[in-house]
């Protein structure tokens, strides 16, 4: 599909994050008016509240777009998520007949703050990158061989929903516990090991019902769309607490998501097979799609006073091992019950070299090796000051699929006992 041109003439410029091949979706402020539901569209928003209000989007009986998050669009499912993508190209596209009543009611960009675009439901992160898992074995175990159920099951946990923020939330350096090999007692303090996990975090649109599996392929159609997700990690708490039991405090801190839902509709064209499996999958894990998305992933750092940020890493969402809907499926196999506003964790996506790696753990492998910034420092972890930023873009005939930035910077841990 080439790019699909709009009267907003930036987002007609073929590396523009925000065409109108893209629409996604967020929530925004200005200085006069609260939050509410907008639409980017190249160097503006398109505010979903007046729309609605003017008439221009009548999609339900009732007011879709009166509060600030995304989650009632989700509840009415996938035939209304397509009528309002058809709607939007059908208001923006170059020569649109409404082009007068519209053009009022964008905002520029350059005049908001964004908020979080949805309310979070429930959170589970994953651990489905292949390349990560074995990383990560041969770091702490000595060896890349994968845990006895990994090429069997996407293997995840229940994180924290309280603790997702959008991007631009400044993340504390968490206190906690940690044992260093040679003592007798675990201590109390900040965090030593700071880290992150570059990811993507699917949106459940559509739910199911307590009791009932859904197929791969219906979790497919209840996906809404995609953020890029950063899983704050503290390396040096996760690895006293998680045994037997996962993760816990070491995650629980800080997860980070970018402002814009990138809908599933405008990334049908990048769908990406998952890699071909090392044991085959029992049955109810296969699909009739391909699962992944070819989305060029990038992580920077900069630290506190550097003048610009030095690129760390360079990977794809392509080299997961399990796909979103198969992550999906697996969660609700059992009955669990899924919600509209779940976020699920891909896992730190990886490649198979070292300019590839999602955490700082591979990139430093455990801080044994540090790496060095253009500016001439080093890091093995994460200093208090320094700030991380996630980028994601799909690149198609002439057009950028963007998600807007994840970022966050890092302060120091907070003073205990508190004063």
């Amino acid at each position: 599909m080439p790019l699909m041109t709009s009267w907003v003439t930036s987002a007609n410029d073929a590396n523009h994050p925000f065409p109108l091949n893209n629409l996604p979706y967020g929530v925004f402020s200005t200085d006069s008016d609260d939050a509410r539901c907008g639409v980017a569209i190249g160097d503006m928003i398109l505010d979903m509240q007046a729309a609605e209000d003017a008439g221009l989007i009548t999609l339900a009986d009732y007011a879709l777009f009166e509060l600030p998050i995304w989650n009632d669009l989700m509840d009415e499912g996938p035939a209304v998520w397509a009528a309002l993508r058809d709607r939007l190209i059908a208001l923006l596209s170059d020569g649109a007949a409404e082009r007068d009543k519209v053009e009022p009611l964008l905002v520029p960009m350059a005049d908001v703050t964004l908020h979080m675009p949805f309310g979070v439901s429930e959170y589970t992160d994953f651990y489905a990158g292949k390349q990560h898992a074995q990383n990560m074995g041969a770091i702490l175990r000595g060896s890349p061989d994968l845990p006895a159920n990994w090429l069997h099951i996407p293997i995840g946990y229940n994180g924290r929903a309280s603790s997702v923020v959008v991007s631009g939330t400044p993340i504390h350096r968490p206190n906690g516990q940690t044992k260093a090999p040679d003592a007798d007692m675990p201590s109390f303090g900040p965090s030593k090991r700071l880290d992150i996990e570059l990811e993507m975090g699917a949106i459940v649109g559509t739910g199911s019902e307590f009791g009932q599996p859904v197929t791969v392929d219906q979790a497919d159609a209840m996906i809404f769309g995609y953020v890029l997700l950063n899983d704050w990690s503290a390396r040096d708490i996760q690895g006293w607490e998680y045994q037997p039991l996962g993760p816990f405090q070491g995650k629980a801190f800080g997860t980070s998501i970018s402002p814009w839902i990138v809908t599933a509709a405008a990334l049908e064209s990048f769908r990406a097979p998952t890699p071909p499996r090392d044991k085959e999958l029992l049955p109810y894990l296969n699909g009739s799609k391909d699962g992944l998305y070819d989305i060029e992933l990038e992580v920077l750092m900069q630290p506190n006073g550097a003048d610009s940020a030095s690129v760390i890493s360079k990977t794809n969402y392509n080299r997961m091992y399990y796909s979103a809907a198969e992550q999906l499926c697996h969660h609700a196999i059992g009955g669990c019950e899924m919600n509209a506003g779940d976020l699920l964790g891909s896992g730190t996506i990886s490649g198979p070299v070292r300019e590839e790696y999602g955490s700082l753990m591979e990139l430093s492998w455990a801080g044994r090796e540090p790496f060095t910034l253009d500016t001439g420092e080093t890091r093995g972890f994460i200093e208090d000051g320094d700030t991380l930023t996630l980028r994601g873009n799909a690149r198609g005939d002439g057009f950028t699929i963007g998600f807007g930035d994840c970022v966050g910077t890092i302060l120091p841990a907070v003073t205990w006992p508190a004063e």
